[in-house]
């Protein structure tokens, strides 16, 4: 296998990551608070003996987009939606984890917990608690939540110390390994929820470039493979 191989294997394995990351963001355009995947390509340059250099790509860094999804209506009091910078913070299993998708509910406990039955935390890292006896629950833009005007509690709206350090573990959770600080003016909307924020039409016409540009690599290969071939045989004769 030549140089010319390798460096075309290496685009071609790019391209198949990408596809993959394409294909999971179509799926999850309608997954509330999904934020869309996409990749990095880099090109590793180096010297040879022989005059001139060789160039491979290389696409092993992955990044989120946090532009603002749609906020729907959904009237529920216990959905929220935050308009600007700012993620929930919950309670998972591996650790406090930050995510935008304000889908919660109540548990049997009292606690406000996502879909998947994790605590809602509030700014001092405490569960947020529903009373059973609490109606007429409403939620201000800050996050303080309370019932016939008598004040409950604040959900935690906080940023990651470094947007740039966030490491995405499931489809709407991250981790910030920086650690975490207070939003600055944080707007939560009650009976809202945030929509996933992928492009389902930019998503799929980039599906079609990225196949397009596979199969060329595809093309390039067989077609240097044959003139291999070719030369073999020519020399073999």
């Amino acid at each position: 296998m030549g140089i010319t191989d390798y460096t075309t294997l290496s685009r071609q394995q790019g391209l198949m990551r990408e596809m993959r990351m394409i294909a999971n963001n179509i799926a999850n355009s309608a997954t509330t608070g999904y934020r869309q995947q996409g990749l990095i390509f880099s090109e590793y340059v180096r010297s040879t003996d022989l005059a001139g250099s060789v160039s491979m790509s290389a696409a092993h860094v992955r990044n989120s987009s946090f532009a603002q999804g749609t906020l729907t209506r959904t009237g529920g009091q216990f959905d929220l939606a935050i308009e600007g910078d700012g993620f929930f913070l919950i309670q998972s299993p591996q650790g406090e984890r930050l995510t935008r998708d304000g889908a919660f509910t109540v548990s049997a406990t009292g606690d406000l917990v996502t879909q998947d039955g994790y605590p809602v935390l509030d700014a001092g890292g405490a569960p947020v608690f529903i009373p059973p006896d609490a109606s007429d629950l409403a939620v201000a833009q800050d996050g303080t939540l309370s019932s016939n005007g008598r004040p409950l509690g604040q959900v935690g709206i906080v940023q990651p110390l470094d947007p740039l350090g966030l490491v995405r573990e499931g489809g709407v959770m991250f981790r910030a390994d920086d650690g975490v600080g207070p939003a600055e003016n944080p707007r939560v909307m009650q009976g809202f929820v945030e929509s996933s924020n992928v492009d389902p039409i930019l998503q799929i016409a980039r599906m079609i470039e990225v196949q397009r540009a596979y199969e060329m690599g595809q093309n390039f290969l067989q077609r240097e493979d044959e003139r291999v071939r070719a030369a073999i045989k020519a020399f073999i004769k």
